[in-house]
């Protein structure tokens, strides 16, 4: 039953700015690893993103969710009031208030996200009090309000870093000053000294301890999902996107975001073609909040058909996509997370271009993957490379989907899951400050 200040919203519960709190509780499922429902057990979720939509940080809780559900743990997921519903056995989606009628949120730091924070703050504060919960596992920003209502209601603190907020923040004018760094670093630091665990993406643990040597940290390894497409899903694709001849295709997959690289990427294009006329480049992702295709260069790529540019896809049509590529290209240009894309690529048993930073080193080597300079011409010859040599080609995507399969596995990341709350229950109240 709707309670006065709801809205019902399908699977989940859309909570205005003012009243408590009040969902209604799933019954016990079948079936689980776990036991039914024991409100001592009950964990919060915190994720400042919309939710779900297919990309990054909510398609990484949503595996951690279901990680959850199947080991039998009951989670209320708090979240913006923004994405679509997700049914899972013990899952409450609990949606923060929404003052200013949002219908979606952009990637990365917005006045809309920082404005749907305020009433996530305040539903997150609520129910916290109400002493229900074993755990709070707080993502990216929503971890500062989480730190300080669960050190105050003894209350163990996951922090999910899925990337680093000071240095994200670092890069937006005039927050990159000197002075500016420093005090961002000092806010980070002051949160990783108050969580009972930390969680990062691939590549960030090493920061962790680089700031904070004594707290508990793990990195997310997430399940790959294999490119299991048939020949025919992959020749409608081709026909879809007009690729009408058998040449090479070689595919980004994932945001638009600047740290991305795809300048780079694109500005190889004329050398990857003037070697090879055949080659065709597909990029998806786009969304209404990048304005890449309105840039002079990727204009004339376009009408001349060397690029297509594909919007946000569903997660289950990526298979077909990764099956359609011959080269799988990570173009990053910085960055201490790993983007979710490249357990997908190794799971797809294709050849990968990858920037060698430090981030992509954290699961990709020379056994498995080309690695250049983040620089446009080494982007073009690591792309060369893999084209002009079949056997290294075949070579490299089958070492990549066998890394995949004996490392980010479903079961396995399961059991990571299990492990993380185990261990965050452990370090509960240990202090750091």
């Amino acid at each position: 039953m709707t309670q006065r200040g709801e809205r019902s919203t399908g699977g989940g519960i859309l909570l205005a700015p003012d009243p408590e709190p009040v969902v209604n509780r799933p019954a016990s499922r079948p079936g689980n690893r776990g036991v039914a429902e024991n409100p001592s057990r009950r964990i919060l979720v915190v994720a400042p993103q919309p939710f779900y939509e297919d990309r990054g940080t909510p398609i990484a809780v949503r595996q951690v969710l279901q990680a959850l559900a199947e080991l039998g743990r009951t989670v209320d997921l708090l979240t913006f009031p923004v994405g679509e519903d997700v049914e899972l056995p013990g899952l409450r989606i609990i949606r923060s208030g929404n003052p200013m009628g949002y219908t979606r949120v952009p990637i990365g730091l917005s006045l809309r996200k920082i404005v749907l924070d305020i009433p996530l703050t305040w539903a997150m504060r609520r129910l916290i009090m109400s002493g229900q919960y074993s755990c709070i596992h707080a993502v990216e920003e929503a971890a500062f309000p989480a730190a300080v209502l669960a050190r105050r209601h003894g209350v163990p603190l996951l922090y999910d870093m899925q990337s680093s907020l000071a240095e994200q923040l670092g890069r937006l004018d005039p927050l990159g000053l000197p002075s500016t760094h420093g005090a961002l670093a000092a806010m980070e630091g002051w949160l990783l000294r108050r969580s009972s665990m930390v969680v990062t993406s691939a590549g960030l643990a090493v920061r962790v301890r680089q700031m904070v040597p004594d707290v508990p940290v793990r990195e997310w390894h997430f399940p790959s999902a294999p490119a299991d497409s048939t020949p025919v899903d992959v020749q409608s694709l081709r026909d879809e996107l007009g690729l009408d001849d058998a040449g090479p295709v070689v595919l980004y997959s994932g945001s638009f975001e600047p740290y991305q690289g795809l300048p780079d990427l694109i500005a190889a294009i004329p050398t990857v073609r003037a070697r090879m006329p055949e080659v065709k480049f597909v990029l998806v992702g786009a969304d209404r909040a990048n304005g890449l295709m309105h840039e002079s260069n990727v204009a004339e790529l376009l009408r001349s058909g060397v690029l297509r540019i594909v919007e946000r896809q569903p997660r289950e049509a990526m298979a077909a996509y990764l099956a359609l590529a011959d080269v799988l290209v990570s173009p990053r240009a910085y960055g201490g997370n790993l983007p979710l894309k490249v357990f997908d690529y190794l799971a797809a048993g294709r050849p990968i271009v990858a920037t060698d930073i430090p981030t992509h080193r954290t699961v990709l080597s020379e056994e498995r993957a080309v690695l250049v300079a983040p620089r446009t011409d080494a982007i073009a010859q690591g792309i060369l490379a893999v084209l002009g040599d079949t056997e290294r080609a075949q070579r490299l995507g089958l070492a990549a989907r066998r890394y995949a399969q004996m490392h980010f596995g479903w079961n396995r990341f399961v059991g990571s899951v299990e492990a993380l709350y185990a261990e965050t229950e452990r370090h509960a109240g240990v202090p750091r400050a």
